[in-house]
């Protein structure tokens, strides 16, 4: 079965809304976006990989991390963690950043909340991702979000199959 992400964008009120289902139990996808060793295999668009620096999964918390090129290049992010409902849902501000994780103002920052629910095909991913601006929203189109985030949503795709196949977790029928 090959599922797609739905993008909506809304440039006037600043509001970009993704859904995306997963083949996978809603506590395999919880697992696969919240914990650093999973997150590195999935989020980036190949060839580029995820280098996690540092994550504390929890209200306050933060994930600053690397996306490691082919050619060694590091652009750095941070994931701050502002609500968490364990397999439900997670509130957040995603930015780049530098290496030690302060925030590069050069670039908008993303307000995302992100809900996960049980549906007919394993778990259904809704992200709402609010922009300050209407220009933010356009430039991280431009910057190819979309392209980059389906890439990484294929990734994770093969991830949990691999892990299903494997015998790591029941499938979604299970």
């Amino acid at each position: 079965m090959q599922l797609q992400a739905i993008f909506n964008k809304d440039i006037a009120n600043k509001r970009m809304h993704i859904i995306r289902e997963f083949a996978a139990p809603v506590p395999d996808v919880w697992r696969a976006w919240t914990d650093s060793k999973i997150l590195d295999q999935w989020w980036a668009p190949k060839p580029w990989r995820a280098e996690t620096k540092s994550m504390d999964f929890r209200e306050g918390g933060r994930w600053l991390y690397a996306m490691v090129g082919p050619d060694g290049t590091r652009m750095y992010a941070k994931m701050e963690y502002k609500k968490i409902v364990k397999n439900d849902f997670f509130t957040s501000v995603d930015g780049f950043a530098d290496e030690h994780g302060n925030t590069v103002h050069d670039f908008p920052s993303m307000n995302w909340n992100s809900s996960f629910k049980a549906s007919a095909n394993g778990t259904k991913v809704e992200i709402h991702i609010s922009f300050d601006t209407e220009a933010d929203l356009q430039k991280i189109v431009e910057l190819g979000f979309q392209e980059g985030f389906t890439a990484a949503h294929q990734n994770l795709d093969e991830l949990l199959a691999s892990q299903a196949a494997i015998g790591n977790r029941p499938g979604p029928g299970a």
